[in-house]
């Protein structure tokens, strides 16, 4: 299909904030899933917004979700250092979103964008953001003003993303084309809306965006309004999942039709088979693709209560809570704490339900101190157990608060060896109960226990003593902050295969069900859904 004078590889896009928000993300899907003709950006401000605290996407039914992000991103500038390393066929469409509080950021965030891109997406529409988005596009004067003023410093497609929230979308969307879009954008998320659990309101900004199964009459009727004042091309999204979703928006009048919230806790690998079956149902008028979303998400909240805190050293502490969690090996859940947000962690043990947290920030921070009695929430288990072959002998490399991510793992399958690494002494905990289910090799920087050096120079020691046969049967998991773990896996592939060992970095998981890409690897995987364990490539 063409589209702005490119041949594309399908009719599909992502919407902007959804899974394609990192550009490790978006080259990813450029390089494995072809059906995807328009890649659309996360929407990029002029200077750097953090977002709002998590949780920051809950959902209320199957398929139904509200979220508020908060139009985080890194700035304009960086992004375009980003964009600008991108391999883009040619076949493919990039669509960057922008957004500003004014008129003239808009101008001044098109201007540093638009040579990194094929065109610009307008966000006037988002709904849970104070002073942007829908707070001007329900305005048809600046909704013109925002577009022309755009349109006259870039010479690429600019494409404005209209509100649903407004009680006559045709109207913006004749501003609009007035003010020179080149194409149209419909819909946004819907409201904001409320969710809560156990008397407490869900998201940290209190109310969100409403997408998925639950708005799609409202983009239909949308997309069908516009297409019927506006004769150009239209990118129709909003709660379409199957095949029979994407004809009913074709029918509409769309050009390109947007998945986003059906693509919730799908792997990597998993979106790729998604848009595969999607384009066959299409093809062959069949409807399997939806068969492949996971309806079966669980994102609700069960309350625990702490028992104890142990504080093992000034920055890491031990919380022990009154129940057993179901959760396997190498997964994670969420602990909520209304009002203060969430964060992911491994769970130390299951039985009880007990975490060990190392003081990053203002939540864990706060958690040093928890005192017994406090009501907390727990979701999930979240992200892919392991799963290591029945004869392998396992390794389990650990930093920080990276044993909790592994012992489980050493008690659960046996025929284990863990290396523990620390600054000190004082940094080591849970060694005994490791040492029953696992030979523990410790290491410390400063030599106060066990090996004096590096966890990984230790490591290095006990391979080079195993004979190949040995080595062969190994399988390695490794834990901890990122240069820990990288030094684990070079140290590995120095006598193993690649494919034996699996690692898990510390990066920064927000909506655990894959959907903001806040937990990015390099090479495009994201961690809360692709592992937390990630094979070595």
């Amino acid at each position: 299909m063409e589209f702005f004078g490119k041949t594309l590889s399908g009719p599909f896009t992502i919407p902007s904030g959804i899974v394609s928000t990192a550009t490790s993300i978006i080259q990813y899907i450029f390089d494995h899933v072809p059906e995807v003709g328009v890649v659309t950006t996360k929407s990029i401000g002029l200077e750097p917004r953090a977002g709002n605290r998590e949780p920051v996407y809950s959902q209320y039914a199957p398929g139904c979700f509200v979220n508020a992000v908060g139009l985080t991103n890194p700035g304009a500038r960086q992004t375009r250092e980003a964009l600008a390393a991108l391999q883009v066929p040619k076949d493919r469409f990039l669509l960057t979103s922008i957004f500003g509080g004014s008129v003239e950021e808009f101008v001044e965030v098109a201007r540093i964008l638009a040579p990194v891109s094929d065109g610009l997406e307008l966000n006037l529409s988002c709904p849970h953001a104070k002073g942007y988005g829908m707070a001007m596009g329900q305005d048809p004067d600046l909704v013109r003003e925002i577009t022309a003023a755009v349109k006259a410093v870039i010479d690429i497609p600019v494409i404005p993303k209209l509100t649903p929230n407004t009680p006559d979308i045709a109207k913006i969307a004749e501003a609009a084309i007035a003010g020179g879009a080149d194409g149209l954008c419909a819909i946004n998320t819907v409201g904001p809306g409320y969710t809560a659990a156990h008397g407490h309101p869900v998201l940290s900004n209190g109310a969100g965006g409403m997408s998925g199964k639950g708005i799609l009459p409202i983009g239909l009727k949308c997309v069908r309004e516009i297409a019927a004042v506006a004769d150009c091309p239209i990118i129709g999204c909003g709660g379409a999942s199957s095949a029979g979703d994407v004809s009913a928006y074709f029918d509409a009048g769309a050009t390109v039709v947007g998945i986003g919230s059906a693509l919730t806790g799908l792997t990597s690998e998993e979106i790729g088979a998604y848009f595969k079956a999607l384009g066959r149902d299409l093809e062959h008028a069949s409807e399997h693709a939806e068969e492949l979303i996971r309806y079966d998400i669980d994102m609700r909240f069960r309350p625990v209560t702490l028992v104890r805190n142990h504080r093992v050293c000034a920055d890491i502490a031990l919380l022990s809570f009154d129940r057993k969690i179901n959760i396997q090996a190498g997964e994670f859940v969420f602990l909520w704490i209304p009002g203060l947000g969430e964060k992911p962690f491994s769970a130390l043990t299951d039985d009880p339900f007990t975490l060990a947290v190392i003081d990053l920030g203002k939540f864990t921070h706060t958690l040093m101190d928890l005192p017994a009695g406090t009501q907390a929430y727990v979701r999930g288990p979240h992200g892919i157990p392991v799963a290591p072959p029945d004869d392998a002998k396992i390794i389990a490399v650990a930093g920080g608060t990276g044993l909790a991510a592994v012992y489980q793992i050493a008690r659960d399958f046996g025929n284990a060896e863990v290396f523990v690494g620390a600054r000190s002494a004082e940094r080591l905990y849970f060694l005994e109960e490791c040492r029953r289910v696992a030979d523990v090799h410790v290491a410390t920087d400063d030599g106060s226990v066990g090996y004096h050096g590096l966890v990984t120079e230790a490591l290095r020691e006990r391979l080079r003593a195993m004979s190949e046969q040995e080595r062969e049967q190994l399988v390695f998991y490794n834990c901890g902050p990122a240069p820990m773990v990288h030094a684990a896996n070079a140290v590995q592939r120095e006598f193993c295969r690649p494919e034996q060992i699996f690692s898990s970095i510390d990066y920064l998981t927000k909506c655990g069900v894959g959907i903001c890409g806040a937990c990015a690897t390099p090479d495009g995987r994201r961690l809360c859904v692709d592992g937390p364990f990630l094979e070595s490539l």
